[in-house]
C-alpha cells in the first residue's frame, strides 16, 4: 500500500507509512516534520473518517512550531495489518489496544510525549484513555464532538446495563426505531454501506451532509434521559427507522446538485479521497470499534480505572449544530463536572455540525492554538 499522493494534500503535509507498529503498518499524515525536536501534537480521527480529516489543521499547527501527526487508525484507510472480517478476532480493536497503537506510533516517531492529544468523534476514546492512563505522555487533551464521561463503573455480574432495555422500547414506538450504534454492530451494516445502491461516494456525501450544519434541521438540545421517547427526538442518523439501513437513512437527505457544488468545506475532490479509501476497504474496520463498545466485552480492563479522573488541562470543541454532544444524555455534564478535573471551557462553534474541524477549521485552529498557549 502506497501513501496518499502529494497531489491531494495541502502544501507542507506529507504522507508516509511506518511499519511494524503493534502489528500494523501505520499510514500517517504529518506537518512540521522538517525540523527535528519540535513538540508533538497528535490528532485522532473518528468514523467514517481517516487522517485526511485533519488536512486543514495540520498546516496551522506546523506553522505554530509543532510536529503535527495524524494517523489512519486501526481499521481505517491505508493502515494495514488489521482483520477486515466480521468474524475475525475482535480483541485487537479493544480500546486499550487502540491506545497501544498510538503509543507505538509516537515511539516510532521518536516522541516520548505530546503537548496535546486531540480526538474527534470515536477518536475521543483513545485520546481520553491516553490522558487518563498516561498523563506523563499525553500532557493536554482536546476532545471534539464526543464527550468522555469517564471509565465504566465496576458492576456486579451478571451485568445488566441500562442499554439492555432500550432496543425493545425503541422498536415499540409508534414510529419503530433502532439505535445506530447497535445497528453498526450487526453483520449486515458493512455490506449495507459498502454495497449501497447509490454507491460509496454518494453514500458518504449524504452522510457528511446529514450530520453537518448544512442540514438545517440539526438544532440539538439536551435530552431529559435515556428513554426511547427522548432518544427518538434525535435525527435518524442516530435513532434510525427500524426497517432502514444507514444507506437508506441518509439517502433520504441527499443534498441537491447545487448544494454539492456549493460545498466549500468538503469538495467533490476531497470527498473522493474518502470514498476511494472506503470503496477499497469497506467499513468493517471502523465498525469493529462500535462492536467493542456495544458488547462491553472489554469493559473489565477499563474498570481498573473506575473513579480515576482526567487531570491534565483539557478543553472541548464541537459544532453548535452537532447532536453528538447530547446523544448520551448527561455525558457532557459528567465530562466537565466529574470526569475531567481541568476542563474549564466548552466551545460550541457557529456554522458547524459534527465535522467541526472540516466545517470551521479557522475557528478550530484558533481555539487549539489558544489552548496550547494558555493551558
Amino acid at each position: 500500500m502506497d501513501p496518499l499522493p502529494a497531489s491531494v494534500l495541502p502544501p507542507g503535509v506529507r504522507a508516509r507509512i511506518l511499519p511494524g507498529i503493534n502489528g500494523l503498518d501505520v499510514h500517517l499524515l504529518e506537518a512540521g516534520h522538517e525540523s527535528p525536536g519540535r513538540p508533538a501534537v497528535l490528532l485522532l480521527h473518528g468514523f467514517p473518517e481517516i487522517a485526511y480529516s485533519w488536512r486543514k489543521v495540520l498546516p496551522a499547527l506546523a506553522a505554530a512550531g509543532y510536529h503535527a501527526i495524524a494517523p489512519d487508525q486501526r481499521g481505517y484507510g491505508r493502515t494495514t495489518g488489521w482483520d477486515a472480517r466480521y468474524d475475525g478476532d475482535l480483541a485487537p480493536f479493544r480500546f486499550t489496544n487502540l491506545l497501544r497503537d498510538v503509543m507505538g506510533l509516537l515511539a516510532a516517531l521518536g516522541h516520548r510525549s505530546v503537548e496535546v492529544v486531540v480526538g474527534h468523534d470515536f477518536g475521543v476514546t483513545p485520546a481520553a484513555l491516553g490522558a487518563l492512563m498516561r498523563p506523563d505522555v499525553f500532557k493536554r487533551m482536546v476532545l471534539m464532538s464526543g464527550p468522555f464521561a469517564g471509565p465504566p463503573a465496576i458492576e456486579p455480574s451478571p451485568r445488566h446495563s441500562r442499554f439492555d432495555d432500550i432496543h425493545d422500547a425503541l422498536a415499540a414506538l409508534p414510529r419503530p426505531r433502532k439505535h445506530y450504534q447497535w445497528y453498526y454492530s450487526t453483520t449486515s451494516a458493512n455490506e449495507n454501506m459498502w454495497r449501497a445502491k447509490q454507491g460509496v461516494h454518494a453514500f458518504l456525501r449524504a452522510y457528511f451532509h446529514h450530520k453537518s450544519a448544512d442540514w438545517k434541521a440539526n438544532k440539538p438540545f439536551p435530552l431529559k434521559g435515556w428513554t426511547a421517547e427522548e432518544l427518538a427526538k434525535m435525527p435518524t442518523y442516530y435513532i434510525m427507522d427500524l426497517a432502514d439501513g444507514m444507506a437508506e437513512t441518509v439517502a433520504k437527505e441527499m443534498p441537491s446538485a447545487a448544494e454539492i457544488a456549493g460545498n466549500k468545506w468538503l469538495t467533490e475532490a476531497e470527498l473522493k479521497v474518502y470514498s476511494d479509501e472506503y470503496q477499497r476497504n469497506g467499513f468493517q474496520g471502523g465498525l469493529n470499534w462500535y462492536r467493542v463498545r456495544t458488547t462491553g466485552r472489554t469493559n473489565g480492563e477499563l474498570e481498573v480505572f473506575t473513579g480515576r479522573t482526567v487531570d491534565v488541562p483539557s478543553t472541548f470543541i464541537s459544532g453548535k449544530s452537532d447532536w453528538g454532544i447530547y446523544q448520551t444524555p448527561g455525558a457532557i455534564a459528567r465530562m466537565q463536572k466529574a470526569a475531567c478535573t481541568k476542563m474549564k471551557e466548552i466551545h460550541l462553534i457557529d456554522g458547524a455540525g459534527h465535522w467541526v474541524q472540516q466545517e470551521q477549521p479557522d475557528e478550530v485552529n484558533r481555539l487549539l492554538l489558544q489552548f496550547l498557549k494558555t493551558s
